[in-house]
């Protein structure tokens, strides 16, 4: 738009009527957060000026793309790009509605389900689960180790075992003599059949370690179970030799701090007892239960195979990490 023309708009927004004031308003937020979803994908080509096809940095502009995000050409190999290219987000058609589930999934005090996702943004419901699993992938690539220090504490926290969309008892009904009974009963089978539910701990419960420190670092991750020897073996390349370590009384701590040779102060769970010389405690690992807690009910027990994409993407919100960050690492 020409500058006389803009300076024309800006003079007839004075003439319009509340009614039409908030259809402008509608219309440039929307224009708003396509600009800022390409603004994004532009700054992550800015960042990396190499081609994504040979590696030379020897570039030109070359119109745009269908989403109006800069095209380069290449000189060496004179193939077209643009900061998409090669990406994770290479093939969305709508980036701009992408960062607005970002922004659900990172910025919003509790992200929403799918289905109220893909209803709010008019997508359809297998659009949003399919771009949720992308950014699944993207953050559980780009996670830095944390690392702990001073006084560090340990405990687990536990989530049932999940199924979702698995189709093991549909092909054994189908073809009993060729596929084996899968070696769990359906969840609707413990009353439909009468079997007795596994109360407390069992092994269709899944250990997950969690391990904070007073600096605020923290971390979770799933264990294939709940033997000593399987949380040792996670616990030792966390713990540095100088570190004072608080947990329960499991097998795993104490023998991690015997081996180490660790200071390891043991606390339990009834009154009195959670609190050692004043200062030991897993009250922030606790904490951190309970938000993990409130995180994963909105999902009514995720699948297992997608359980370590939800843990991260707690860790995630945890660390503060913005859609932005996200869109620069895909």
């Amino acid at each position: 738009m020409l500058h006389h023309d803009f300076r024309r708009f800006l003079n007839a927004l004075d003439k319009l009527n509340p009614a039409q004031i908030e259809d402008a308003q509608t219309k440039i937020q929307d224009l708003r957060r396509k600009t800022e979803a390409i603004s994004e994908i532009e700054a992550r080509t800015n960042q990396e000026h190499k081609c994504p096809f040979c590696g030379d940095e020897r570039r030109q502009k070359w119109g745009r793309t269908r989403t109006r995000v800069q095209r380069y050409r290449c000189t060496g190999c004179e193939k077209t790009y643009s900061g998409r290219t090669g990406s994770a987000i290479g093939r969305i058609h709508r980036p701009d509605l992408l960062m607005e589930v970002l922004r659900d999934m990172l910025g919003s005090p509790a992200p929403q389900s799918v289905r109220k996702l893909a209803k709010q943004l008019d997508l359809n419901k297998y659009t949003i689960w399919r771009w949720r699993m992308l950014v699944f992938s993207v953050i559980g690539n780009s996670g830095v180790a944390a690392t702990f220090s001073g006084i560090i504490e340990a405990d687990e926290t536990y989530q049932r075992e999940s199924r979702k969309g698995s189709r093991e008892w549909v092909r054994h009904f189908a073809d009993p003599q060729n596929v084996p009974q899968p070696p769990r009963p359906r969840w609707e089978d413990f009353t439909t059949q009468g079997l007795k539910m596994m109360r407390g701990l069992s092994k269709w419960q899944l250990p997950i370690l969690t391990v904070a420190d007073r600096g605020g670092s923290c971390l979770f991750r799933r264990l294939t179970d709940r033997k000593g020897a399987t949380v040792e073996r996670a616990m030792k390349p966390l713990v540095p030799g100088d570190a004072v370590l608080c947990s329960d009384g499991g097998n795993g701590y104490k023998n991690l701090a015997a081996a180490s040779g660790l200071e390891h102060f043991v606390v339990g769970s009834k009154p009195g007892t959670r609190v050692t010389a004043g200062c030991y405690h897993i009250q922030n690992v606790n904490s951190l239960h309970a938000r993990y807690g409130r995180f994963i009910e909105p999902f009514c027990g995720p699948a297992t195979k997608n359980l370590n994409g939800y843990i991260r993407w707690l860790e995630v919100r945890l660390a503060g990490l913005r859609p932005a960050d996200v869109v620069r690492a895909s």
